[in-house]
Formats: structure tokens, C-alpha cells, sequence
């Protein structure tokens, strides 16, 4: 049962910019064996699980989401094994991925000092100085334009040059969110207590130094406002709004409205993956003292179970070829919603909705779409499979001989008479009978 805990419940070790396997005494091993011996008895469920993920620690002098995640590991393992039923439903139907540390060295150099406020920001960037919530390729003027004069709304590609740009730990993070279908995500930070979602980068230009918050919603930005409150009233006390000298109605906020921030994490998320992804400042005291971390975990547990219960919510499914073979990167679009979403390396989809009735095309290269209207209720999502038939050719055309405009037409031949016939025929043989 252990095992089986950690097969699904995923902690890395961010150390040295690298996701590197179950933290502690939980080798990869342990994982790894899980995972072959479902393969070989033919378990395919976790085709099917949603991938959700936390990333805690993305900068070194903000630590309590380092601790909760630590703690909630823990947490999770541990109720599993007593048999909380909440819990083990929670696990066996999850594929949860725990980052507890994304910036280990700025939280080393964090550390050494203390909490000494003269050096507030101390350890917030990287060994190189880099701060990793400005360091992801900017996504949004290319959104952002393509809103206006048309084009993809999402998957955007990145530039062919941009592991050069960006740092060690951001890489290997992009790199670790490509190789997982993420469908929920969470990047936890300190400094403020709001639930912070998309997009981040505000649409509109700002003069320096004239502060003008300006909303910037994604299509999707009802479905972030109920995640963000899911979060907010399930916290001790974010939903009151009123924390650490700022205002904000149900403890929530669009990140553009706040403060502008181009090259964050969480628009990358949205627009270069199918993850939706919110920022969570847990804390006025970005370094809190040990004492005060009992009641942080007690505040935020069940907030932080309550969010990755909402993975399982609107679509899921498979998209299929005639022969019932899995369509990866298959389209996945909801008519009114200009955010698109695609299949996994397995054609298994997951699309988070709101409840309502909606109208969803499946599209392949090379196959007929494949369209269906679906009604999302409030508890489990709603299985939609689809099974794409292949696109017929059209015709060849008839080649047609080019006449300048002008019909030819074509005269019957010309017949003779039979009598006529046998009379020239015998004036024939008569002209070449011997003189």
C-alpha cells in the first residue's frame, strides 16, 4: 500500500535546478516498481487519472509553501495508510506531483540569515541572481496578439533559442511540465495572502512609475475565480480579505489587476501546456518562525486538499481512431471558450468546466471532427470519449480539354445507304478487274 502511495504521489527534489526523483527515503525504485507491475498485469487506470501538481519555494526567502508541501506529503501518505476514505479516493484517482522546493539555493542562502527583516529579500532569486517568476518565455504578447488578429489560442510554441534564455531550474521545471498531461497546478508563495489567478501580464501598456491595475481575464476566467475561492474559503482566513494591510473581496484577485508581471509561471502554464495553473501567497512573514508553522498547516490543510479535488471536475476522456487506436495532441475545443485543449502521448483529455451545458469538437489531422453537446454537473466530471473516422479524399475531378471558351461540336458520322453502298462497292471490283 505504501508503494502504491508513492507511485501516485510524486515528490521531487528541486536541487541543483533538477526534478530529481521521491524525496528522503523514498527511492525511485519505489515508483518505478508500482508503475511496471500495473503494466504488466494490464492496469491502464492511471491512462485516465488527471495529473495535478504543487511547486512550492519558486523563490528562496518565501518558505512556507516549502513546509506545507512537506507536511501535506506526509499527510497524504499517512491517511492513506489508516484508511481515510476521503484520501484514498483522492490518491487512487490522482496522479499527484509535489515540488516542495523549486529554488533550493535561494533557500539555503535564505536560511543562513535567519529572519532577519534588514535583508528581506535575501535568497529570493537564484544562485545566479535571477528571479524564476520573471525567467519563462513570454507568452502573452503572443496571446495577446493573436486574440486581436487571429491565431493559436493555445499551445503556443516556444523560441528555438529558449533554453539559452532562461535559467537551470526554470528548464528543467518546463521541461518537467511537457512530459506530464497537468491539467491543475499550484505555485505557492509568500509575502501577501490572496489567491492569485491569470493572467499575470497585464493587455494594456503602463507608463513608468503611473501604477493603473488593470484587469487582463483569460477565456477561462470564471473557472479561475471559483478555483481561486475554492482555495480562499477553505483557508483559515484568506477569504476575509482583509491580511497583511491589503484588501481583496473573497480573498482573491487577478494577477494583471494587482500588479503587472511578464515572463511568470502561471500565464506559462496556460498557454504553453493544458495546465491551469494559480499562484497562492500563504503569508504576510515570508520567513515565519517555527512556532508559528502548526497553525499555517492547520489554516491551510484542508485548502490544499479541497484544490486538488478539483482536477475532477467538467470533461474527460479518450479520442480514438476508427481502429481504436489513442490520438495523441488531438484538439479538444468548447464552443465560446477561445482556449482550446489537447490529448495526451495516450489521447486521453482532460477539460476543466464549470457546470452547464456545452458544445465540444474533438479534431485530428487527417480525420473528420467529431462533434457532441454535453451537460457538466457540479460532482465528477462527465466522461466524453471520442472515436475520430478517418477523412475521405475527395474525387479526383474529370480532366476536361481546353476548348478557348468556344463548344466543339461534335458531328455524327455520316452514313450511307445500304444500295449505295453495294453500288460503289461493284464500280470498285469492276475497276480493278485485269484489261
Amino acid at each position: 500500500m505504501e508503494a502504491l502511495c508513492w507511485r501516485l504521489l510524486n515528490v521531487l527534489d528541486g536541487r541543483n535546478g533538477t526534478p530529481a526523483g521521491p524525496r528522503s527515503s523514498l527511492t525511485p525504485s519505489m515508483v518505478d516498481n508500482a508503475q511496471e507491475a500495473n503494466q504488466k498485469t494490464g492496469d491502464t487506470k492511471s491512462d485516465v487519472e488527471p495529473e495535478v501538481k504543487y511547486v512550492g519555494n519558486m523563490h528562496g526567502n518565501e518558505v512556507l509553501g516549502r513546509e506545507l508541501l512537506l507536511q501535506l506529503s506526509e499527510f497524504l501518505c499517512e491517511e492513506f495508510r489508516n484508511g481515510n476514505q476521503r484520501i484514498v479516493r483522492l490518491v487512487e484517482s490522482t496522479r499527484i506531483h509535489i515540488l516542495p522546493s523549486m529554488n533550493p539555493d535561494g533557500y539555503e542562502v535564505a536560511a543562513a540569515q535567519g529572519r532577519n527583516i534588514s535583508g528581506y529579500l535575501i535568497g529570493r532569486n537564484n544562485a545566479n541572481g535571477v528571479d524564476l517568476n520573471r525567467n519563462f518565455p513570454d507568452l502573452n504578447t503572443y496571446i495577446y496578439y493573436n486574440e486581436k488578429n487571429g491565431g493559436p489560442n493555445h499551445h503556443l510554441p516556444l523560441p528555438d533559442n529558449w533554453k539559452s534564455q532562461v535559467e537551470p531550474e526554470t528548464q528543467a521545471v518546463i521541461q518537467w511540465i511537457r512530459s506530464f498531461n497537468f491539467v491543475l497546478s499550484a505555485n505557492l508563495h509568500g509575502g501577501a495572502v490572496v489567491a492569485n489567478y491569470p493572467y499575470d501580464k497585464s493587455l494594456e501598456h503602463r507608463v513608468r512609475g503611473f501604477r493603473h491595475p488593470t484587469t487582463t481575464p483569460t477565456p477561462d476566467d470564471k473557472l479561475f475565480q471559483k478555483l481561486a475561492k475554492v482555495y480562499s474559503y477553505a483557508h483559515g482566513w484568506m477569504h476575509q480579505g482583509w491580511n497583511c494591510g491589503d484588501y481583496f473581496p473573497d480573498g482573491i484577485t487577478n494577477g494583471a489587476s494587482w500588479y503587472s508581471l511578464s515572463k511568470g509561471m502561471q500565464d506559462f502554464n496556460y498557454l504553453h501546456t493544458n495546465c491551469f495553473e494559480i499562484t497562492l501567497e500563504l503569508s504576510c512573514d515570508k520567513f515565519p518562525p517555527q512556532e508559528e508553522l502548526q497553525r499555517e498547516w492547520l489554516g491551510n490543510r484542508e485548502a490544499l486538499i479541497q484544490f486538488l479535488e478539483q482536477v475532477h471536475q467538467g470533461i474527460k476522456g479518450m479520442v480514438l481512431d476508427e481502429n481504436y487506436n489513442n490520438l495523441a495532441d488531438a484538439v479538444i475545443s468548447v464552443s465560446g471558450i477561445n482556449h482550446d485543449v489537447t490529448s495526451g502521448a495516450q489521447g486521453d483529455y482532460f477539460r476543466l468546466l464549470l457546470p452547464g451545458t456545452y458544445t465540444v469538437t474533438a479534431t485530428a489531422p487527417g480525420f473528420d471532427p467529431e462533434t457532441v453537446s454535453v451537460t457538466v454537473g457540479p460532482g465528477e466530471p462527465k466522461l466524453v470519449n471520442f472515436q475520430l473516422k478517418r477523412s475521405t479524399p475527395p474525387a479526383a475531378p474529370k480532366k476536361r480539354v481546353p476548348n478557348s471558351g468556344q463548344r466543339v461540336k461534335v458531328l455524327p458520322k455520316k452514313v450511307q445507304p445500304r444500295a449505295a453502298r453495294k453500288k460503289e462497292m461493284k464500280k470498285k471490283q469492276t475497276q480493278r478487274a485485269p484489261a
